[in-house]
């Protein structure tokens, strides 16, 4: 699929503009999300529409559907964050619905129907299937309920869309891949692990890894790995080793953690030693040890609080028909299938190896050094400085 990201307020000539804040150094994503917030008027209620609509309503429903349990960040990051800003934004009056659908666009489809049934007042969806949810979408939009595509641009008459720049998430990670090989990059067989073909953000990382990637090293194998699942990747990357040959894998694309982890097994299972560097994407806990004692090489950090906090922003004021809030949340627009000119906002990414784990995943408060640098994994942080 093709998704545009223009600035509503520029010219497509000047929309590579979006992406430069992506590549601000790390230690500003806290400092970011406090300004960004503040300057739309949306933390503690403040700015024109707050003193123009005194009596909008506090009392709302939001409901919101997740797409999955394997991917670590969604029931311990996304969740919770949302629920807490819903409940700061409406002084604890609003309340936060929630549905995991396990991988399961059947599931979600249900759970969506039983949303729209119950009459939440908006709907934040990532979807598992963006093509196969519209009908959904389009159900709420003929009830009356606004929809807000999330981390995943759904098909339908969606109302706005927060996720991240994907394309660049894939050029941070193929940017990362060639520096990584260095000198020997030209010659040397990387294998790619993308995500869930019906995932519109896989076609996007793959996309992006490729601008980097493509002439500057030799693309041996490729796999799309249906519903992200560890397991898929796992026999990707064993049917890699089978016919590439563990010894001559140099790097291995991998789109996200959980498939990180997996290929990183089965190159361990070969009896692979020395391990070839390994993207990944989301920051997991584990993925940041792995990072930590040098088995991964790197993931793409992106912030959760931002993206959390800004899909409850606009939802809110979305409900409580805040245009001036909403519209300073939506300075992109994006394309789906479906639908042009979606209003959207992106977050920025940052690139997380051994060097800023401190000034990223600690700084922000996601992890702390202790649960970081638990049990074995002590002695690999006092060799990079991670200390409490």
């Amino acid at each position: 699929m093709n998704l545009r990201t223009t600035p509503r307020t520029t010219s497509r000539a000047r929309a590579a503009s979006v992406r430069r804040p992506a590549l601000l150094p790390a230690a500003g994503l806290s400092v970011l999300s406090v300004l960004s917030l503040t300057a739309c008027g949306v933390v503690g209620g403040t700015g024109d529409d707050a003193s123009a609509s005194p009596d909008r309503s506090y009392d709302i429903t939001v409901g919101l559907l997740l797409p999955d349990k394997d991917t670590a960040r969604f029931e311990k990051f996304d969740h919770p964050l949302i629920r807490d800003r819903v409940s700061s934004l409406t002084d604890k009056q609003g309340e936060v619905v929630y549905a995991n659908a396990e991988g399961s666009k059947d599931r979600q489809s249900e759970q969506f129907r039983k949303m729209v049934a119950d009459e939440v007042d908006v709907i934040v969806v990532n979807a598992v299937d963006a093509k196969a949810v519209a009908p959904d979408v389009e159900r709420a939009k003929a009830a009356g309920i606004p929809v807000i595509a999330y981390d995943r641009l759904a098909e339908g008459p969606v109302d706005a869309y927060v996720s991240h720049d994907n394309e660049l998430v894939g050029q941070v990670q193929g940017r990362a891949l060639v520096n990584a090989l260095g000198e020997n990059a030209e010659n040397s067989k990387v294998v790619m692990v993308n995500g869930a073909p019906a995932d519109p953000n896989t076609a996007l990382f793959r996309k992006g890894a490729l601008g980097e990637l493509d002439g500057k090293v030799d693309i041996a194998k490729s796999y799309d790995t249906e519903k992200w699942l560890p397991e898929v990747a796992a026999e990707h990357m064993r049917e890699a080793v089978k016919e590439v040959g563990a010894e001559n894998i140099a790097a291995v694309y991998s789109a996200n953690d959980g498939m990180a982890g997996a290929v990183i097994e089965v190159l361990r299972d070969a009896g692979v030693t020395d391990l070839p560097p390994v993207t990944g994407q989301d920051a997991d806990l584990a993925a940041v040890r792995r990072i930590v004692s040098g088995e991964q090489y790197m993931t793409v950090y992106k912030s959760f609080l931002l993206e959390a906090a800004g899909a409850a922003d606009m939802a809110v004021a979305k409900v409580q028909e805040r245009s001036i809030q909403f519209d300073g949340l939506a300075r992109d627009v994006v394309d789906s299938p479906t639908r042009k000119d979606i209003p959207a906002m992106l977050v920025p990414v940052v690139a997380l190896t051994r060097e800023n784990i401190e000034a990223t995943v600690v700084q922000d408060g996601v992890y702390t050094v202790e649960e970081i640098c638990a049990g074995a994994y002590a002695a690999d942080c006092a060799e990079i400085g991670l200390t409490s």
